[in-house]
Formats: C-alpha cells, sequence, structure tokens
C-alpha cells in the first residue's frame, strides 16, 4: 500500500482474519457506550478490548453507525471527516502564535488535502450536500 503525501511504499497493515459469521464464544449483551459521550470508533475499540467483540458487524449485522442512526442519533458530519476538521482547527490556531513553524503548516496543508478529497468522497456518495464547502473559518466554529 502507497502512502498518501510520500514517494515511498509503506508497510501494509496487519490483515483481519477472515470470517463469515460470528464466534460462538461472542456474547452480545447491551451496551451503553454512546451515552458516555464516545465516538463510533471510540465505541468499537472498546467493545473489541473490553467485551471479547472482534466485530460488530458479524456479531449485530450493523455497524456502529447505524446502530446509532437507528436509535435516532443524528451525525451531522461523517466521524472521520470531522475529526480531520477538528485536527485541522487546532493547528490553525496553533500556527496563529507560531507564524514561523514550517513543518506543521505543511502538515495543514496535507490535513486540508485530505479533507477535500474525503469531502469529494461523501458529495459524490450523497452523504454531504452538494453545497458543502471547507473553510478553516467553520472548522473552528463546529470544532467549539
Amino acid at each position: 500500500m502507497a502512502r498518501i503525501h510520500a514517494h515511498r511504499k509503506g508497510k501494509s497493515g496487519s490483515t483481519r482474519p477472515y470470517l463469515k459469521t460470528n464466534p460462538e464464544w461472542v456474547g452480545m449483551e447491551k451496551v451503553r457506550l454512546h451515552q458516555e459521550g464516545l465516538s463510533t470508533a471510540s465505541i468499537g475499540v472498546r467493545l473489541r478490548d473490553a467485551y471479547g467483540v472482534p466485530n460488530v458487524h458479524l456479531a449485530t449485522g450493523r455497524s456502529v453507525t447505524e446502530i446509532l442512526s437507528s436509535k435516532g442519533t443524528k451525525f451531522t458530519l461523517p466521524e472521520d471527516l470531522a475529526s480531520l476538521i477538528k485536527r485541522a482547527a487546532s493547528l490553525q490556531t496553533h500556527l496563529k502564535g507560531h507564524r514561523k513553524d514550517l513543518s506543521n503548516r505543511r502538515g495543514l496543508e496535507l490535513i486540508e488535502s485530505r479533507i477535500r478529497r474525503l469531502s469529494r468522497y461523501y458529495k459524490a456518495r450523497g452523504v454531504l450536500p452538494a453545497d458543502w464547502d471547507f473553510s478553516l473559518k467553520l472548522a473552528e466554529l463546529q470544532v467549539k
């Protein structure tokens, strides 16, 4: 797998074992992790580490995001896009105080390009409206 912003090939990550059915040792009890304020990725990690659920989709038939949206949770932005916007806003506030920090300025450019690429994907899939646009002023407001 190649890197997005570098000219090297990178290392491929470990692959999850291929399973078609949920293992019989997985006990899925009612767990209310979203009420603690956890994100969907944090819920998946907590289910994996604390409750021994290797794959939420195999255990329940749906993803964590689908489960939360069926319970009535509204998401204004997809979680991966929101976390990238939060990182860009924090880097922007850092760069206001440290204007000569060129490595973080480059990092901000890379994050912004990732945000634009991801927003183009979500616009094509209909998750974001077609007129949605990223700006750092709005990003700072969304983070607050």
